[in-house]
């Protein structure tokens, strides 16, 4: 295994993350791997992926070439353009002050041949090396039914900004204190 920690730079990594996040998510898995393996919520296109790259780059890591987990970085520009996401950025600003700067960790994804190897926190560390001289805060939201994401990002250092009740789901406002 020869992984490289990087950030995104072609539409082929785009597409590549595309095709992960595909295979992870709930409507892809049986509710067993759900549950031990964790899942992807929300679904991607490559021009919103695109528009969000342009911002920031994603965070990426590679096996010979080929993209084997990512971690998407997302400015609070994209509030509107995710629907499911709208609830989330609404709760962000009315939590913080107008001068905590803070970067949302999209979704993270390790393909299912590479976990428990690292990656996870490798991604995030990646993240924090990458934009912490930028932002305060790294933000993100897991389900509460996701207890394999959950226990990881805790690991991390993630911390509950709060949680609420939605759409008949628990979910985790969690952030990462940069500063």
């Amino acid at each position: 295994m020869n992984l490289s920690y990087t950030v995104t730079s072609s539409i082929e990594e785009l597409q590549q993350i595309i095709h992960l996040q595909q295979s992870n998510l709930p409507s892809s898995i049986c509710e067993e791997e759900k549950e031990a393996e964790g899942f992807v919520t929300v679904q991607h296109d490559l021009e919103i992926l695109k528009k969000m790259h342009d911002y920031e780059p994603h965070i990426i890591v590679k096996d010979e070439g080929k993209i084997v987990g990512y971690a998407l970085s997302m400015v609070s520009d994209f509030k509107t353009d995710i629907e499911v996401l709208k609830p989330m950025f609404e709760k962000i600003e009315l939590l913080l002050d107008g001068q905590t700067s803070y970067l949302v960790m999209g979704q993270i994804c390790i393909d299912k041949a590479y976990r428990k190897q690292g990656m996870f926190r490798g991604l995030y560390y990646k993240m924090r090396d990458e934009f912490m001289h930028k932002y305060d805060l790294l933000i993100t939201e897991v389900a509460a039914n996701n207890t394999r994401s959950m226990q990881a990002h805790y690991a991390i250092g993630f911390s509950d900004l709060l949680v609420y009740e939605a759409d008949g789901f628990t979910w985790h406002l969690i952030q990462w204190n940069w500063k």
